[in-house]
């Protein structure tokens, strides 16, 4: 059995004063004098902060080196004290080598005047995954997403716009790569009009870099020691767009009920519809699987499913009762998945440890009954749907809605006979199959599947095909997996289908289960040619209206995530998925490829 990725030494090391200090790059992280000063004269003052978000709804700040998060702790303390009322801060921070929370929260312990953000930072500390992370605060109204690996990777990823860059690299002789052109020509590609930036190097090489890659350049008096630091603005004024005040979401599932979230957490008045209510369709099974698509191309699409399991994760184990089970076992189908499966463990995209190649009686053990070689995902989880839509979907409007129609100043939803249920700034349509009839630039498929349960049944959460998965007082196996069907009604001879499928898998726990005895329940999803979920804006239509579907059976790992990515949108806010996997679920993409197939002049995907 191949081992798994060892977790990565720490970058962090202390001096012979106590100092913190960097392994990697012989450099301090902060200044020795006081490191909670020099972030507020260096990084703040520096960039005209709080002056700079006076009367802004949105404002964005970008890191180079997000380290000890000291930064961005005087950010958050500024932040709370003067922002405008209503406002949020986006932050976007960069970090190749972080550091785990126990030692950041040793460090920051300096400082108990910001001891309660420092504890709330702490609490939400990322992991070590190569990729982006995000961290809610919504007790101060701040969003943090870090980025972990480096800086022109970032930076490329990025789709953000920053109205403040702290350029805090360790030293220019120390780290060459940091400084680099091409890293501060990102800098000012991801920069708002008007952008300042503020480091404490005046280095030649930084200043030149700087003035080259457009900014207006300028020597202020520095911190402590040093006799000066750079501050740098680029020209032009800010400019704010309106955000909806007022959306409407259609679909009570997951992916309804994660964009509701989403919105409702940036203060933003959700109204939600559905014909049958809460949890009728694919997402009101008695549990669901929350597992990534594994790639073992470790690609674009691989990256976007390890960024969402690890964002579901975190939402759901915050939600009270979301979590049934803890792991899921992938078993192998060919002899070719031993070797995928190791690829993927090895995979610095998930977190060190995070996924284990087994070999068959390392996977046996964990089955309960003998079955071939298997890959243990331990970030998965088994969720309690109900439980999640009813703490992210606490109100539900029953209606059907026929049309969703822009008449020039706001979105119309009517129902059938004609009736007005309402007028949006904004529309999320996220009804599963049932979006085809609202979205017709989406081609979406629909698939019937139906579950069995087997009550007083016991087995771990795994996969192979098909799944079994603990519920309350039972398990949940299956799926048939019917497309072009839409039928909900249970079928008695898919009962056999599934019991087949399971004895695919777990032959020992199918020939436990009397056929007689199997309940069930069926539902549709939709999916698309590609197999993708389509998540943004919907191409051609007027400004405001926005899709998230074709989840398929992947429902419960992508819809947080790719919620986050289509509310960011619809309010001009960074999104939380870089710029590839998010190309990757982009709405247009098939448009663009018929263009191209018909030899149309779209640029390819």
């Amino acid at each position: 059995m191949p081992p798994s990725r060892p977790p990565a030494e720490s970058p962090l090391v202390l001096d012979d004063q106590g100092q913190p200090r960097s392994r990697l790059y012989g450099d301090v992280y902060f200044s020795t004098l006081d490191g909670l000063a020099e972030s507020r004269a260096v990084f703040l003052q520096g960039c005209g902060l709080p002056e700079a978000w006076a009367g802004r709804r949105r404002f964005t700040v970008g890191e180079l080196g997000f380290g000890t998060g000291l930064n961005i702790l005087a950010l958050l303390d500024l932040w709370r004290r003067t922002a405008p009322a209503g406002a949020w801060l986006d932050i976007f921070s960069i970090e190749a080598h972080p550091l785990a929370a126990e030692e950041a929260a040793a460090v920051l312990a300096a400082w108990p005047e910001v001891a309660d953000l420092a504890e709330l930072l702490v609490r939400r500390w990322p992991g070590r995954a190569r990729g982006f992370h995000r961290l809610d605060l919504p007790e101060v109204r701040a969003t943090l997403d870090l980025a972990v690996m480096e800086a022109g990777e970032a930076l490329a990823g990025w789709t953000g716009a920053a109205d403040a860059w702290f350029l805090d690299g360790f030293a220019p002789s120390a780290n060459p790569q940091m400084w680099r052109q091409e890293v501060l020509d990102l800098v000012a590609a991801r920069s708002a009009a008007g952008a300042r930036a503020a480091t404490f190097t005046v280095a030649g090489d930084v200043r030149r870099g700087l003035q080259a890659a457009g900014f207006e350049v300028a020597k202020r008096p520095g911190f402590g020691r040093k006799r000066e630091r750079l501050e740098a603005r680029r020209p032009g004024e800010p400019v704010s767009r309106p955000a909806p005040s007022r959306v409407a979401v259609i679909g009570a599932g997951v992916a309804g009920a994660s964009v509701r979230r989403a919105l409702g957490l940036q203060g933003v008045e959700a109204v939600v519809f559905d014909a049958r209510g809460r949890g009728s369709g694919g997402s009101g099974n008695p549990a669901a699987l929350v597992t990534p698509r594994l790639d073992a191309g470790l690609g674009p699409v691989a990256a976007l499913f390890a960024q969402a399991l690890a964002r579901a994760r975190r939402l759901y184990q915050e939600t009270p009762e979301a979590v049934i089970a803890e792991g899921v076992l992938q078993l192998a189908r060919s002899e070719r998945d031993a070797g995928r499966f190791a690829r993927i463990a090895a995979s610095d995209l998930f977190e060190p440890g995070e996924m284990l190649a087994l070999d068959a009686d390392a996977a046996a053990e964990r089955a309960r009954e003998p079955v071939g070689p298997g890959l243990w995902q331990g970030g998965a989880l088994v969720v309690r749907p109900q439980t999640v839509l009813a703490a992210w979907l606490p109100e539900v409007t029953v209606a059907n809605v026929a049309e969703v129609r822009h008449d020039g100043a706001s979105w119309r939803l009517a129902a059938p006979s004609g009736e007005v249920l309402g007028r949006f700034d904004a529309v999320a349509v996220c009804a599963g199959p049932g979006a085809s009839a609202l979205v017709e630039a989406i081609p979406l498929q629909p698939v019937r599947g139906q579950i069995g349960i087997a009550r007083g049944a016991e087995a771990p959460a795994a996969a192979w095909g098909g799944y079994a998965a603990p519920a309350d007082g039972g398990i949940v196996f299956g799926a048939t997996h019917d497309r072009d069907e839409a039928s909900d009604e249970v079928r008695p001879a898919d009962h056999r289908r599934n019991l087949d499928l399971l004895a695919g898998g777990l032959p020992r726990l199918a020939r436990g289960i009397s056929p007689d005895e199997v309940l069930g329940r069926a539902s549709v999803r939709a999916v698309t040619p590609d197999r993708l979920p389509a998540a943004g804006r919907v191409p051609g239509a007027p400004d405001g209206l926005h899709i998230l579907g074709g989840l398929g059976s992947r429902g419960f790992c992508l819809a947080p995530l790719l919620a986050e990515h289509l509310v960011a949108q619809m309010l001009g806010a960074p999104s939380p998925l870089p710029a590839a996997p998010a190309e990757a679920v982009a709405p247009d993409r098939f448009l663009r490829r018929a263009a191209r197939r018909s030899g149309g002049g779209f640029a390819p995907d």
